[in-house]
């Protein structure tokens, strides 16, 4: 019988003649350099990697959330409404939809740091990915993988998406609607993309609220003067995205409107109980007047606020280049026809950094430096489509000159900031230095010698100069855990300072040297709870509604981390002012038997400075780059560690001492002080591991 031998197809060209789904994820488009997805794959790669280092070191991060993460594994009703206790008293003073996320993945693993934390970095890679695809469809895969290698590194990212307060999640859905609009940009046919927009951004409002709506003036701008479609069909689409947008943060917004009073958690942050009070008051226009009280968490306020010592080592690292692509881009395609792509991008992204910027810059009321998070992406953008086009036409002697302007007033930022922390890793001035040198010393060849390899070197030379100096900040940042209520990045900065301390509050450093963007050592935060007092706590505890009430979001979710999740009532909330309990509520739900103990001295909110340094320190506390991967340089000292009992966030007054605690500014402290004097009244005061505590089922006779 004969036999037919069919030729064994090397395994490379079977894998060309049938492309597949792997091979268009391996290899990407068709028209894409062979270099561009591999390299995407590997940014992806790396920065998740990075990301998730030593996660869990930072423990629960900010206790505030991470005990509202708890209550909502514990009680779908807290779910919902984002309540800091199971029982429902009162919620946190953001919308619940970082929340959510969060406690998603505890319910489906189990609530610990790095179920919580994971879902955090998740959102930072997905940030980096949709920024690079949002740059390349329009000017190039180059262009796309520099401006999310930009944002990857910028330190406050590498902070922020591994941590746990909702500012990760609002940030990964604004660069997604960012996205959906460059497609709805590129021609206009398909209005799923304008829903996208909107749906997205409505979205984003429910993890920060009005911070996510900075963007929408711009993003509505670009679409009415560059979509390729007519007047009318602008406009439509406009009302369209506008309706998506309502309708994504408004059914929540509806639902907790309508939701009797009485049958829901208070709301924090609102003194009348109100979400709309919530919206408007605290988490809007307050921000912009100083109506919501705090202080000068970023230094005054102006022009150059983004570049001072607290903030400037955040984010601002690309923004001189960010700035130069924006103005000299403008400049260039200001004639040109109505729907430029180039234009439409410099002023997407322009409109987002330039409105942001001046809000953060200009704000009277409470702005914390990490909130320049929201800057990064649209300053990677502007980057990364400013260096690929202009390295494109280097030809041009003014494309060089454009390029070297860019590298010099990057180079020399990164200087002047890393002056504010000369011991801090010293090699790295002169190396930004000499790398800026040799870049600019290749662009300045003529174009034919600057072929190849010689191109290769002068472009490795520019990213150095560009990038080593925030990817170290980054390092640092990633190296070191955090803590509390005002997280940090980078290292310490000479001659930085916050809000000035007084008395127990604020605690802000008074020396010369804290850390960049921190506001000093002290501050009302989370404190460590005894084993005695958890003991108590859990005794006995699932005959109340509360095991406890105090004063203080923090203070409270330290007592609940610790006890394992069990309910503690939140007096005033996170700064004095959440709900609007009264004394003879407080009578009732004691002479019902709902709350076991009170702990006097809880102090109001969560003001107060987060532990950032790599031992729970924001003063000269810093980890060398070289212990990153192993060593000494970074333990989980600082507070939330959910291991043990918890040890103490903020260090500073915390519950010890004093009946009551004192709202923070602009906050009420009058209901607060009239309930603890009249527990001290009517009850006995014991001292349990080193706490003031009354038991509220044992009146004095």
């Amino acid at each position: 019988m004969a036999t037919t031998t069919i030729p064994r197809q090397p395994v490379a060209a079977a894998f060309d003649a049938k492309p597949g789904r792997l091979r268009s994820l391996v290899r990407g488009h068709v028209d894409d350099p062979a270099w561009a997805r591999p390299l995407l794959i590997a940014l992806l790669g790396f920065t998740l990697i990075a990301y998730l280092i030593d996660l869990t070191s930072s423990g629960y991060a900010n206790s505030f959330y991470a005990a509202a993460v708890q209550a909502g594994t514990k009680s779908w009703k807290a779910f919902f409404f984002g309540s800091i206790d199971s029982s429902n008293f009162i919620t946190v003073d953001k919308p619940p939809a970082s929340l959510w996320v969060m406690e998603l993945f505890s319910r489906a693993f189990g609530f610990s740091s790095g179920s919580m934390l994971v879902p955090q970095v998740l959102e930072g890679v997905l940030s980096v990915g949709l920024l690079a695809a949002a740059v390349k469809r329009w000017f190039g895969a180059g262009a796309g993988l520099l401006a999310g290698a930009a944002l990857a590194v910028t330190p406050v990212a590498a902070l922020m998406f591994r941590f746990n307060n909702p500012d990760a999640l609002m940030v990964c859905l604004m660069v997604a609607s960012a996205y959906c609009l460059v497609r709805t940009l590129e021609s206009g046919s398909s209005r799923r993309w304008m829903l996208g927009v909107g749906a997205l951004l409505g979205f984003a409002f429910l993890a920060k609220m009005m911070e996510a709506f900075l963007v929408v003036p711009g993003f509505a701008l670009v679409y009415l003067i560059a979509a390729p479609v007519s007047v009318r069909r602008r406009l439509t689409d406009l009302l369209l995205g506008g309706v998506a947008l309502l309708v994504s943060c408004g059914w929540w917004v509806a639902i907790v409107e309508l939701w009797p009073a009485a049958s829901r958690p208070m709301i924090d942050g609102s003194p009348d109980n109100s979400i709309l009070n919530l919206i408007f008051g605290y988490n809007g226009f307050g921000r912009l007047s100083g109506g919501t009280g705090g202080g000068n968490f970023s230094g005054a306020t102006g022009v150059f606020r983004l570049f001072n010592d607290l903030m400037g080592g955040q984010a601002s690292w690309l923004l001189p280049a960010a700035l130069i692509v924006l103005v000299g881009g403008l400049a260039w395609r200001i004639r040109a026809p109505r729907t430029d792509r180039l234009r439409a991008a410099l002023m997407l992204w322009g409109s987002w950094l330039l409105i942001s910027g001046v809000v953060f810059s200009f704000s009277s009321g409470v702005i914390h430096t990490y909130y320049t998070v929201e800057l990064a992406p649209a300053i990677a953008a502007l980057a990364g489509i400013g260096a690929a086009g202009l390295w494109q036409r280097r030809e041009l002697a003014l494309a060089r000159a454009g390029m070297a302007l860019m590298i010099v007033a990057t180079a020399a930022w990164a200087v002047v900031m890393l002056q504010r922390s000369a011991s801090w890793e010293p090699w790295l001035t002169p190396v930004v230095i000499v790398a800026a040198l040799v870049a600019i010393g290749g662009l300045a060849l003529p174009p034919p010698l600057l072929r190849r390899r010689l191109a290769a070197a002068t472009a490795a030379a520019a990213v150095t100069a560009c990038l080593m100096a925030p990817l170290a900040y980054s390092i640092e940042t990633i190296s070191a855990p955090h803590t509390g209520s005002i997280p940090s990045a980078g290292p310490t900065v000479n001659g930085a300072s916050g809000f000035p301390g007084a008395g127990g509050f604020g605690g802000g450093t008074s020396s010369s040297s804290a850390r960049a963007g921190a506001v000093g050592a002290g501050g009302a935060g989370g404190t460590s709870v005894s084993s005695a007092l958890v003991s108590a706590l859990k005794t006995n505890a699932s005959k109340y509604r509360w095991v406890a009430a105090t004063s203080g979001s923090q203070s409270a979710a330290s007592l609940e981390l610790a006890s394992g999740g069990d309910p503690v009532m939140v007096i005033g909330g996170f700064s004095g002012e959440g709900g609007n309990l009264s004394l003879a509520q407080f009578e009732k739900y004691v002479k019902a038997g709902e709350i076991h103990y009170y702990i006097a001295g809880g102090g109001a909110g969560g003001f107060g400075g987060g532990t950032t340094g790599s031992s729970g320190s924001t003063g000269s506390g810093e980890s060398s780059i070289s212990e990153l991967f192993g060593g000494s340089g970074s333990s989980a000292s600082s507070s939330g560690s959910p291991s043990g009992g918890l040890r103490g966030e903020a260090g500073g007054a915390g519950r010890a001492g004093g009946i009551g605690g004192t709202a923070g500014p602009g906050g009420r402290s009058d209901t607060t002080q009239e309930i603890a004097s009249w527990v001290k009244a009517h009850y006995k005061a014991v001292t349990i591991g080193g706490e003031t505590v009354y038991d509220l089922t044992q009146p004095k006779s």
